[in-house]
């Protein structure tokens, strides 16, 4: 469990002795991407595992804002995959336990309990029809 939270807050992709979980459509996002809000930088510096735009777990999507320091977290419902990526279901905010406002999403077709997530290449992935997302976000770590 500490290598697993070790590797999280540092960004390092969960792979090789910390195998990811079998059979989950969403493990190959696991980890920290940058971009999304304004183009993706450098992702193989500090200040991206430092402060990732969003990170994947197997059960939660963290995203961060322009306007608030801390990460605004989402639990997943269900993930289905799709063609060329994975569409998740979240968990309502207002049933998730916290105190959230209801409208925390990432701006996706009026809908904020669907993320959309499309792979654009090994390293590089977008959220198709979000406001808040409109550029495409790179893992944190890669070259």
């Amino acid at each position: 469990m500490k290598r697993w939270l070790l590797a999280m807050m540092l960004g390092v992709p969960l792979a090789g002795a910390w195998a990811q979980p079998a059979g989950l459509p969403h493990a190959w996002l696991f980890g920290s991407w940058t971009g999304g809000i304004m183009p993706a930088g450098d992702t193989a510096d500090q200040s991206c595992t430092g402060s990732p735009s969003v990170i994947f777990t197997k059960d939660v999507v963290m995203r961060s804002s322009m306007l608030d320091v801390a990460y605004r977290q989402r639990l997943i419902e269900t993930v289905q995959a799709t063609p060329n990526g994975v569409e998740f279901r979240l968990v309502p905010a207002g049933q998730q336990g916290a105190r959230l406002p209801l409208d925390i999403g990432f701006g996706c077709d009026g809908d904020p309990n669907l993320l959309r997530v499309e792979r654009r290449g090994p390293n590089e992935i977008a959220f198709p029809n979000c406001s808040d997302f409109p550029s495409v976000l790179k893992r944190c770590g890669s070259p």
